[in-house]
């Protein structure tokens, strides 16, 4: 290990390890690169420092710490720097591009953050023995929170949460201009003044910031100014008089400008400041004015008035930060949003109280029963009342226990396989329900995946300009026609189910080119039906087709709507195919609804010219035999009569 490495214990709970192995975790600064294995969610390494000016660039300081720690493989790092962070290159002194870093260490995934930014995105898991909170006020757990990072640079973030995460705002809040509000802080200005035409708060709230505050009362008073920031700090807790006064502006100086981002930001879940400069006060701070000058600023009424302030007294919190933004990144590329619940509990874990911390445990070991269960044996099996989960389901951002199990759930359908399984007959009802399940969801998700909309919206042209729909089905096919027949029929529409392949010959040979034929197949080759199809084609008809890719019925038909499943052969497989067609006709009629309904939720003209269009059809068209009786078991009444040409007459 170099001579200038120095190591630092950090709190090492026990939890299961990672399984892809040890993530490396990095805060470089100006003068330091500090260094942590995370092998576990929160579980952290001895902190390693290394003396940046010993090393040439990044690769050089990353490689020197792996050979010193040995950790094996590392697949995954994240690496907080104190510059800003756009696009793939970084300029820190050391110049680097983030990709290229990536592949000269071997990384599957490197993240590299400004530090502040990760430490924002580390607040809603501090703990209380990582923060300590300056006067009143009570924090709203899903509420915007702001952060004030206090050092060479003053550095505004905000924490919004959005869905079932939290987004970092970046700003350049202590850019903003400096607003004095005494003689003391007027002097403050005038001398700065001096040396910038924008005195911006970054210029009286940083380590530099309170050297500018002491030479300019030192000026008034006469006296010399050579202390540093941190001697000051020294000077002031030990009572020396310039000093007091220079901290003591200082900190009100930050109270307000805290108090303005907080009613910009409206940051009812508190402000947050981070920082070498304000730790040193210590208790200091606590009676400092900085509070006073927090609370003056405030609007009287403003619903922000009891917002709390918080100082950070984590040590090294920007490893916190960069290890939730990781975790966040992973969870992305490997389940998409949903996944991240699951890596939103364990952040939040240790921050909720001992109660809801029991619900948070219960919904990581045995998800499914949080989703399947009731809130009250929800609540029997964590120990909890029902009120507590419905609180930690709040505390985590969803406003009720349904809105937590849907997300909940959707985190599930991730961890379903792809290829399906064979209900065996020794399988438990337990074990043959959820073979069912995912194996009719693992054929759901490829057809959102690869839905056609340009055909699904043809085809829905097709069905809402038709004068007659007719749909035409064999075996288990037929449910889905006589299914598409009903939903169809209550718009309105001239709509009929056929299911014997005579009565569909007999009625296709009767559709003109306004008429459309949706022929529903599994197999996608009947000759019968094919035949049928053929006749209609060539008669001006048109027909959409609800079947497998790549069959005859797909390739003759005006708009075919082709699904993928290849199933195990057998009844189970049959049964996917007719909720995957069930599915097709749901997004058909929903289409033609939106494109028939009004405003108000109804289209009388639409349904008028139906009825009309149907009482043509009716004294033009000859009924086909067995029409009416096929009709009439969907179907019967007056309204029917003059949809259906032939039902309830006598010919």
């Amino acid at each position: 290990m170099p001579t200038d490495a120095k190591s630092h214990a950090v709190q090492d709970p026990d939890v299961a390890p990672y399984a892809d192995g040890p993530r490396l975790l990095a805060d470089i600064d100006e003068t330091e690169a500090r260094f942590m294995l995370e092998t576990g969610p929160g579980k952290m390494g001895r902190m390693q420092t290394y003396s940046r000016a010993r090393y040439s660039g990044i690769v050089d300081v990353i490689g020197a710490y792996v050979n010193d720690m040995r950790p094996g493989r590392i697949n995954y790092a994240a690496i907080a720097v104190t510059q800003s962070v756009d696009g793939d290159q970084v300029d820190m002194g050391w110049h680097f591009s983030i990709e290229a870093t990536r592949r000269a260490l071997g990384l599957d995934t490197l993240l590299v953050v400004n530090d502040a930014t990760a430490l924002a995105v580390a607040l809603p898991g501090l703990t209380d023995s990582q923060r300590v909170q300056l006067g009143g006020g009570a924090r709203r757990r899903n509420g915007v929170t702001g952060l004030l990072s206090v050092g060479t640079h003053l550095r505004v973030r905000g924490l919004i949460p959005v869905a079932d995460r939290w987004i970092a705002l970046d700003s350049e809040g202590g850019h903003s201009a400096f607003a004095p509000v005494d003689e003391r802080e007027d002097r403050v200005l005038h001398h700065a003044r001096r040396h910038w035409p924008h005195v911006s708060y970054e210029r009286v709230c940083t380590a530099a910031g309170i050297e500018v505050i002491h030479r300019a009362l030192a000026s008034r008073d006469r006296k010399c100014a050579d202390a540093n920031a941190f001697e000051l700090v020294e000077r002031a807790l030990a009572g020396e008089s310039t000093a007091v006064e220079s901290v003591d502006v200082f900190c009100g100086i930050l109270g307000s400008f805290a108090a303005n981002i907080a009613i910009t930001l409206g940051t009812l879940g508190g402000i947050h400041i981070n920082g070498d400069l304000i730790t040193s006060l210590g208790r200091y701070f606590a009676r400092s004015p900085f509070r006073e000058r927090f609370e003056l600023e405030r609007h009287a009424g403003s619903p922000s008035r009891d917002m709390p302030t918080y100082v950070i007294v984590a040590r090294h919190p920007a490893f916190l930060g960069v290890s939730a933004m990781l975790a966040q990144r992973l969870s992305k590329r490997a389940g998409g949003d949903a996944t991240a619940v699951f890596e939103r509990i364990r952040l939040m874990r240790d921050a909720l109280p001992p109660a809801e911390r029991r619900v948070a445990d219960l919904a990581l070991h045995h998800p499914r029963s949080i989703v399947n269960e009731p809130i009250a044996d929800i609540a029997r099996r964590a120990d909890v009342g029902p009120s507590t989960v419905i609180r930690f389901c709040r505390s985590l951002g969803w406003p009720s226990m349904s809105d937590f199990k849907l997300k909940l759930a959707g985190g599930l359908t991730e961890t379903i396989p792809t290829r399906q399984r064979r209900v065996l007959p020794s399988d438990t009802v337990t074990e043959f329900g959820v073979t069912v399940l995912d194996n009719t969801i693992s054929a759901i998700l490829p057809l959102r995946e690869h839905l056609n909309v340009e055909r699904i919206g043809r085809a829905i042209d097709l069905l809402n300009g038709a004068r007659r729909i007719e749909f035409y089905g064999f075996g288990d096919s037929n449910v889905v026609a006589q299914d598409a027949h009903h939903k169809f029929f209550r718009f309105g529409m001239p709509t009929v189910a056929y299911g014997d392949p005579y009565l569909q010959a007999s009625s296709a040979a009767l559709l003109g080119s306004r008429d459309v034929i949706v022929a529903v197949s599994r197999s996608g080759d009947e000759p019968e039906l094919l035949r049928v199809l053929a006749s209609a084609l060539q008669a001006g008809a048109r027909v959409i087709a609800v079947t497998r890719r790549d069959t005859p019925l797909a390739e003759c038909a005006t708009v075919a709507l082709e699904e993928d499943h290849v199933g195990i052969p057998g009844p189970p497989s049959a049964g996917i195919s007719r909720i995957l067609h069930l599915m097709m006709i749901d997004m058909l009629s929903v289409g033609v609804a939106s494109r028939r309904v009004a405003p108000n939720g109804t289209n009388p003209a639409a349904i008028t010219d139906a009825q009309a269009s149907a009482d043509a059809t009716t004294q033009a068209v000859p009924q086909p035999p067995g029409r009416r009786a096929a009709a009439s078991s969907t179907a019967s009444g007056g309204r029917q009569a003059r949809l259906y040409p032939g039902i309830g007459a006598r010919r």
